[in-house]
């Protein structure tokens, strides 16, 4: 794009704006999005939920047990009181009535297996890449990025994406390119862990100060280079560190609500060990949770989250993770910030010290275990990406819920709720041996979609479905994985990757299927299905209003699924993204970056 259509580009979105807002100040303010709601918002108290709302002329898919389907709910006091048509209980008159236009509406998504806190904590400001399918997307995603952050300040893609999505193959952006739609603001795009890197004109002699080798093609290489590029702008922070993670983090919420996810159970991070070898994955363990903390007190959360606490511990003892069982407690803390267990490791490795701090976590106190309330019993969680790791996590298991009942808990881990996630390779047997221990299967599909090309890729959603076993979906994003749920479901769906390659063949599931994995399915994973992952009376009111009708072929077909995205967006009843007006800023939205000149 040449100087003189940038001009006339961003002339054109100049013009474009003042008339919006012309118009929306013309709107009745009822009609105006809140700007609690923008893209842009700094954090602004959430307000309570309305006391009485009403939404009707819907699709409501209620993902009940018998897959009800009704065309208006009433919401009071943050949960479902009426969901069909009918009278309000408590003759409530609706301070809000919410025309739906026939659009479809979901349950609120919750994410059983992500690291949101870690994409809270990343340096500069983020641009979501995820959901590009070439290098121009990209380039449009951060030309409309920039156009919202003041001249000079960092725009960072880090990890949630793999160049392998990016059709045809042409690796990353180069800086020439990033130059033509970021010339007042230095970047730097990574991948995966610990790269390799990108970075911009305007960021190369920034970098190479900090110590950075850089190719004189704005390449940086991975390992090292990578990583010392990424904590030096971390450095950077360190000034304003406390308000730049709560920004990070309101971001992070307001796209995972333009995504319909209204909950996340985060995994953790690695322990940090410095000297510029922490990865994109590592966080100090006792600093991390500093924004989300202040955040919750502060009422500015806009999703649930729900904590895992990551050990990875050599010392057969595991110190750390015996401290941490001794001053914690599950389930601790209130509806929007909880404590849940122990994962997605227990100690390094598959080693001596996983055993030891496997059956801590299954009996902390070996004198009161038995007696101690379901409460405060620990779930705990182990990932799985080898074909053998598996075997050895429940095979272990296994031991460890017999010795519960040889030592007279007669239910061993049958009610834990003790997850494996991912599990590219798992066996039919295997399922049906964790199956037996009341044990459940986190499956993953974002990061096959983005970097998987071996056939079979997994997991064998068709298999883990059929066996009857707990399971459902997760994005585990946000370092080797996008968190939009939509990219997993189509790839659960089609079994196909980004480049459009059937890697799971014989393995896809339906829409209906998928989707119920990350809702309904997924309350189990928290512990709170009785309250969450379907709309039904008495629940708490998550709700979505899709962007366009994921159940319909006709109108969506496999290929548009990876689109799909919420317009509408409520958790406990209170509005937390609200594009109905089609007014929200969506720099990670092909059709906003076409409709508003950011397009290549």
């Amino acid at each position: 794009m040449h100087a003189r259509r940038l001009h006339s580009e961003r002339f054109k979105r100049v013009v474009r704006a003042m008339l919006v807002a012309g118009l929306a100040a013309a709107l009745p303010v009822s009609s105006q999005t809140p700007p609690e709601y923008r893209s842009d918002f700094s954090a602004a108290t959430v307000p309570p939920p309305d006391n009485c709302v009403q939404l009707q002329n819907g699709v409501i898919h209620t993902m009940d047990a018998a897959n009800t389907i009704v065309s208006a709910v009433m919401i009071q006091d943050g949960k479902f009181t009426v969901v069909g048509s009918g009278p309000s209980p408590n003759r409530c008159v609706p301070s809000r009535v919410i025309d739906l236009g026939g659009r479809t509406v979901v349950p609120g998504i919750i994410d059983n297996h992500n690291h949101i806190i870690l994409l809270g904590l990343r340096p500069g400001h983020d641009v979501r890449i995820e959901n590009s399918v070439s290098v121009k997307e990209v380039l449009g995603a951060f030309e409309a990025r920039a156009d919202e952050i003041p001249a000079g300040q960092w725009l960072t893609a880090l990890g949630g994406f793999n160049i392998n999505q990016f059709v045809p193959a042409t690796g990353f952006p180069t800086m020439a390119q990033l130059d033509l739609v970021t010339p007042r603001h230095p970047v730097l795009i990574m991948q995966g862990f610990t790269g390799p890197a990108q970075t911009n004109g305007k960021g190369k002699p920034l970098l190479e100060a900090m110590g950075v080798t850089v190719g004189a093609d704005g390449s940086i290489a991975a390992g090292t280079n990578t990583l010392t590029a990424l904590n030096q702008l971390r450095r950077m922070d360190e000034a304003n560190r406390l308000p730049n993670w709560k920004r990070g983090t309101v971001y992070a919420m307001t796209y995972a609500s333009a995504m319909g996810i209204t909950t996340h159970l985060d995994q953790g991070g690695f322990p940090a060990v410095g000297d510029n070898t922490d990865g994109l994955a590592h966080f100090d363990r006792y600093r991390a949770f500093d924004a989300i903390l202040e955040l919750n007190k502060e009422k500015k959360l806009t999703n649930r989250i729900r904590v895992n606490f990551l050990h990875l511990e050599d010392d057969l003892n595991t110190p750390e993770l015996f401290d941490r069982l001794k001053n914690s407690h599950p389930d601790f803390g209130d509806d929007w910030l909880k404590v849940h267990g122990i994962g997605e490791f227990t100690a390094n490795g598959l080693t001596q010290a996983w055993k030891n701090g496997t059956r801590l976590v299954a009996k902390p106190f070996p004198d009161v275990f038995r007696a101690a309330p379901e409460g405060s019993k620990w779930t705990n969680e182990n990932h799985s990406l080898t074909t053998t790791d598996f075997m050895t996590i429940i095979d272990e298991w296994t031991l460890v819920h017999q010795e519960l009942i040889a030592a007279g808990d007669p239910e061993g881990l049958s009610k834990r709720r003790w997850v494996v996630a991912h599990v590219p390779f798992i066996t039919q047997l295997y399922v049906q041996r964790l199956k037996a221990i009341g044990g459940g299967i986190s499956l993953v599909g974002g990061w096959r979609y983005i970097s998987g090309t071996a056939i079979p890729s997994g997991p064998p959603f068709r298999m883990i479905l059929d066996s009857g076993i707990r399971s459902g979906l997760s994005s585990d994003g946000m370092q080797i994985s996008p968190m939009n749920p939509w990219l997993g479901m189509y790839y659960a769906v089609t079994g196909k990757n980004a480049r459009g390659t059937v890697i799971n063949p014989g393995q896809q599931i339906t829409r209906f299927e998928a989707l119920r994995l990350y809702t309904a399915d997924n309350g189990w994973f928290i512990k709170e299905e009785a309250t969450l992952g379907t709309i039904e009376l008495g629940k708490k009111a998550d709700l979505t209003v899709l962007s366009a009708d994921y159940f319909d072929p006709a109108a969506v077909p496999d290929e548009k699924i990876k689109d799909v995205h919420s317009k509408f967006t409520m958790v406990n009843g209170t509005v937390v993204w609200d594009d109905l007006n089609d007014q929200q800023k969506k720099h990670w939205n092909r059709d906003w970056r076409r409709a508003n000149g950011f397009h290549w």
